[in-house]
């Protein structure tokens, strides 16, 4: 799963260890720059998301 570009969100919160919900709440903020939106699927960018978990300290 890791050379995947894109995540869907059961797959981001598997993977990462991160509550779907969690994911939901996180990409629907205004500043979220990884996330990526077919339709109304909304898919997680693996690599801008592992970029923003390094900055933060608290989710």
């Amino acid at each position: 799963m890791t050379n995947k570009y894109n995540l869907t969100i059961k797959e981001a919160s598997e993977y990462y260890n991160i509550g779907e919900n969690k994911l939901r709440e996180l990409i629907k903020q205004d500043c979220c720059e990884f996330v990526l939106y077919i339709g109304k699927k909304a898919l997680i960018k693996r690599k801008q998301f592992e970029e923003y978990l390094d900055k933060v300290t608290y989710l």
